[in-house]
């Protein structure tokens, strides 16, 4: 979709163009070889099959030079379970018929190292469970989850454990913000590769002002006029309430598998990690959570 930035900052779309966003060419999947990245592998390899993306399945060895020099056989033991962890994801993708490239990352800082990455390997997607072997950090988001989809380049896939991949209907939250209108980009290039409808849905948030609500609604009318002019299957829903909660709320009595958020909204674009409102999306959504960068 075509757009332009207006006076505030934000981006407007205008036109019907797909735009790079709505790319899954090549999709990088993260694996730990806990239950926690199941869903991961899982959603990740169905994608990249229903897409026609190439994968890579990434698995890291937490390691530094001190610890190599102290306890090399413990690192090379790390090591071999790593490549065991991209070996079994390569052997689910090449049942399903996905061409999947290996990849071992030696590193203390798996965050880094996956953004890092992603970029040089210019992955349209990431792939990651909602947390890994070292349990709960910022609320029910592992803390290297959170950062990667703060802080990686390209869209995120969150994958909850016992997700699996969409196939009933796609919700698109939208606040009118340019990271709202991104992930609309995305929700359309979803939508057309996986045909399945899309819900957008505004949340009118009880503290905000007239004018700020209006927005809100004009938000979701624009952008299902815009998914309608594209061919999907599209309806738009107004709720009052606190974003993620009608955000989670909507997902369920629409039987959404997967949802669609900007990585900030109008007031979080300045957060160096993901706006509070992904966050909490990401952490009580029980389908998968793509988190859209403008």
């Amino acid at each position: 979709m075509a757009g332009r930035y207006d006076w505030e900052g934000d981006w407007v779309m205008t036109g019907s163009q797909l735009s790079p966003l709505g790319r899954f060419d090549k999709v990088l999947i993260c694996t730990d070889g806990s239950d926690f990245s199941a869903g991961a592998v899982r959603v990740g390899v169905a994608l990249a099959q229903k897409s026609g993306a190439r994968a890579i399945a990434m698995s890291m060895v937490r390691t530094n030079p001190e610890y190599e020099a102290l306890a090399p056989q413990l690192v090379a033991e790390a090591g071999a379970q790593a490549r065991g962890n991209v070996a079994v994801v390569q052997a689910e993708a090449e049942a399903a018929g996905v061409a999947c490239t290996p990849l071992v990352v030696s590193g203390d800082d798996p965050p880094h190292e996956i953004i890092a990455r992603a970029a040089s390997l210019d992955v349209d997607l990431v792939v990651m469970g909602r947390r890994g072997r070292r349990g709960l950090a910022r609320l029910m988001v592992g803390d290297a989850t959170a950062k990667v989809a703060g802080l990686a380049k390209c869209s995120v896939l969150v994958v909850p454990q016992a997700a699996a991949m969409w196939h009933g209907r796609v919700l698109l939250a939208t606040d009118g913000s340019r990271c709202s209108d991104a992930a609309a980009v995305a929700a359309l290039a979803v939508a057309r590769c996986c045909a399945v409808p899309v819900t957008v849905v505004g949340a009118l948030v009880p503290s905000h002002n007239a004018a700020r609500l209006q927005e809100g609604r004009e938000a979701v009318a624009r952008t299902v006029e815009l998914l309608r002019n594209e061919g999907i299957d599209v309806e738009g829903i107004e709720c009052a309430g606190e974003a993620d909660e009608v955000i989670i709320t909507t997902c369920r009595d629409r039987a959404a598998d997967l949802i669609i958020v900007g990585s900030h909204g109008r007031t979080g674009l300045g957060k160096v990690l993901i706006g509070s409102v992904s966050e909490r999306v990401i952490g009580k959504a029980a389908c998968a959570v793509m988190v859209v960068k403008a």
